[in-house]
């Protein structure tokens, strides 16, 4: 299945560097080199930009980030399509992976970085989201609304109800900003009790966040995929974890249909507001 948004973008790529409107054509990996570019985009970015010591399987061809979840995720590609020159390189990407390949894989991804017990009444039909990643020259609002279209479609298609996973903050300031974010977000934006999970290496939540962040100085602002989730209706399912492979703290999220913000629903879902 395909999608398409139109969407104008102006970029320092040679490729993209064109007067024409650009269209967003979102589909789903259907042979081993779309993955291949999915988990190549992955490495420039996680690897080459974020400086994540990645550890794939052995064998991996250089350049790559696999890990052993892939061959049972289904992964969403979205490239830049010109009217003139046809489809351009990936440009984003994202990852699933439903109930029953879980299972296959013996658990979700996330459940490696938290104790996800609590949400076993959930598991059943819950899509875990993961590896989502836009190349740095096209970092708009409009690549991640195409998307999470099309993550809002594959969602009725499968009959599923809940989207849990992890949204990353970088660590360059040893984790003083994920901290204070935290501890904002955790007043306005916490599930009820019975939801919450906890990290299995958690990230130092010092004193000193907590004071800085009750200070007169400015609240940290949520990255914008998290701000993304946020406004759609997710909500935190507890601290963040330490994800020392890739040097970010990892906030917990959970995002069910029932609570997608109104105006949203029709968009991502075609469910009546």
């Amino acid at each position: 299945m395909q999608t398409e948004t139109l969407a104008r973008h102006t970029s320092s790529h040679h490729w993209a560097a064109n007067t024409h409107a650009l269209r967003l054509q979102t589909h789903w990996a259907d042979c081993e080199d779309d993955v291949r570019d999915a988990q190549r985009l992955r490495y420039r970015v996680f690897a080459q930009e974020m400086g994540a010591r990645l550890t794939p399987p052995h064998g991996t061809p250089p350049g790559l980030d696999v890990d052993r979840f892939d061959p049972f995720c289904d992964h969403l590609l979205v490239r830049a399509v010109d009217p003139v020159h046809g489809p351009g390189p990936l440009i984003g990407t994202y990852r699933v992976l439903t109930p029953e390949a879980a299972r296959r894989a013996g658990g979700f991804y996330t459940d490696t970085e938290f104790d996800l017990a609590p949400l076993a009444p959930l598991r059943g039909r819950a899509l875990e989201l993961g590896r989502s990643c836009v190349d740095a020259d096209w970092r708009s609002g409009s690549v991640i609304m195409a998307l999470w279209t099309a993550l809002g479609q594959y969602m009725v298609e499968h009959r599923l109800d809940t989207m849990i996973g992890c949204a990353s903050i970088g660590m360059d300031d040893h984790g003083l900003t994920a901290a204070r974010l935290w501890h904002r977000l955790c007043r306005t934006h916490l599930v009820e009790r019975r939801w919450r999970v906890e990290p299995r290496v958690a990230l130092p939540l010092d004193t000193d966040a907590q004071a800085d962040d009750d200070s007169d100085t400015a609240p940290p602002a949520a990255p914008p995929l998290i701000k993304g989730y946020l406004r759609c209706g997710a909500r935190l399912l507890g601290p963040p974890a330490l994800d020392l492979a890739f040097n970010t703290a990892d906030l917990p999220l959970m995002l069910r249909v029932d609570d997608v913000a109104p105006r949203y629903r029709q968009h991502f879902f075609g469910a009546p507001a």
